[in-house]
């Protein structure tokens, strides 16, 4: 049922939230949190904004995630 937890892993993906979107690395999952690196905020009508450091996702948050084809690996 959670295997896209561990096959993402170290792979791009995009990561939706009810109101934005980031792309990025998904570097690691802790408990209940998601962890990006070399992340890009994704929000509707706007160019994608580099995010420094890394961007922590509560899992709860999360709509849906998509494994970007190609996004290393």
């Amino acid at each position: 049922m959670f295997a896209w937890r561990r096959t993402a892993v170290r792979k791009r993906v995009v990561v939706n939230l009810a109101d934005r979107a980031f792309d990025g690395v998904l570097w690691a999952k802790r408990g209940p949190l998601l962890v990006l690196r070399d992340a890009r905020l994704l929000e509707p009508g706007r160019e994608p904004v580099p995010v420094d450091g890394e961007v922590v996702v509560e899992r709860a948050r999360v709509e849906f995630v998509q494994v970007v084809p190609g996004g290393g690996g």
